[in-house]
């Protein structure tokens, strides 16, 4: 087997093959490297750039791939390389916006076989993982779960039970999170400052990373394997960035084009209610937002703008219908 040389974890920290309960070879084998290239024009070059690194989790022997959706959306081509060396094309079936997650199909037989998932739910503050990217065990990491909870992302994003770690792995995006049985339990998605929340005022909280859980995948993977859309309606999205302080919600940027931007929502406005329900965090902003209904719903809002109350009217849109769709070849 093929190893990384460039940068490895001391062997302290890596998983030791002999206290292990399972066999941690075909894990390795089953986290290959991804690539991906986006077009210039693409809505999310500017933020997410046009070359796209990370890994991908091998789920059966289809050759179905699955990683963080970031790394794939708007790709034009993605390919694939095995721990043993073996490089492959393979091509984007879904970017689940709700979960984060995305999946690929390799054009050619990858020779490795799928890995078991798990149960996230299960999972406890305190339990032992493994942190496996690509790059074989040199980039695998021992760690723990440091916490599970809500997660609210500025770009519209909400996980109920997000999966935190630590230490941290550099190499977080798109990375296996597996329990003590060898089970995938998630998908990596960021490296945060915050994976334990503080105990106490003033006591420092541990840097880390998110993993989106597997259970929010299976009742909709097969939905996506086969049509590419997890069948439940679309969320309403407003392309409005927005962060906390001070228990208010404030907008930090806006999507250009983006229905926030076209209704005259301005960087800096605190948001105060969505059709008339109060909200205090990106959580019960978001929430708020999503029970008014799918994508399309016209969104009421009440901002705060240097002491006078604007009240705005946005027509959602589904996001997916700002996104660049590469010409299949």
């Amino acid at each position: 087997m093929s190893e990384s040389n460039e940068w490895a974890f001391p062997e302290a920290l890596q998983p030791k093959p002999s206290d292990l309960s399972f066999d941690l070879d075909p894990l390795l084998d089953a986290v290959v490297s991804l690539r991906a290239e986006i077009a210039p024009q693409a809505f999310s070059a500017n933020t997410l750039g046009t070359s796209r690194t990370g890994s991908g989790v091998v789920l059966d022997d289809r050759g179905i791939v699955l990683t963080i959706g970031y790394l794939i959306t708007e790709a034009e081509t993605v390919f694939l390389t095995t721990r043993s060396g073996q490089v492959v094309q393979a091509v984007p079936l879904a970017y689940d916006q709700a979960t984060g997650f995305g999946l690929l199909k390799a054009l050619l037989p990858l020779n490795v076989r799928g890995v078991r998932r798990g149960d996230s739910l299960a999972a406890q503050a305190g339990d032992p993982v493994y942190l496996i990217s690509q790059g074989g065990l040199p980039h695998a990491l021992s760690g723990r779960l440091a916490d599970k909870r809500p997660f609210a992302g500025y770009w519209e994003y909400l996980l109920e039970a997000a999966l935190f770690t630590t230490p941290v792995h550099p190499q977080w995006s798109g990375s296996g999170l597996f329990n003590a049985d060898g089970e995938l339990i998630g998908i990596g998605s960021l490296l945060v400052q915050d994976a334990q929340e503080s105990e106490s005022e003033g006591s420092a909280s541990a840097q880390g990373n998110m993993f989106v859980p597997i259970d929010i995948l299976e009742p909709i993977l097969d939905s996506l394997i086969a049509t590419g859309h997890s069948g439940l309606p679309s969320r309403p999205w407003l392309g409005l960035y927005a962060g906390e302080l001070d228990d208010q919600v404030v907008v930090g940027g806006l999507a250009e084009k983006g229905p926030a931007k076209q209704a005259g929502v301005q960087q800096g406005d605190l948001v105060l209610d969505v059709a008339g329900t109060r909200v205090h965090s990106l959580a019960t902003f978001l929430r708020a937002v999503w029970d008014l209904g799918p994508a399309g719903v016209a969104v009421p809002l009440t901002l705060g703008r240097e002491g006078e109350l604007i009240r705005l009217r946005i027509q959602s849109v589904d996001r997916s219908d700002m996104l660049y769709r590469p010409t299949a070849h």
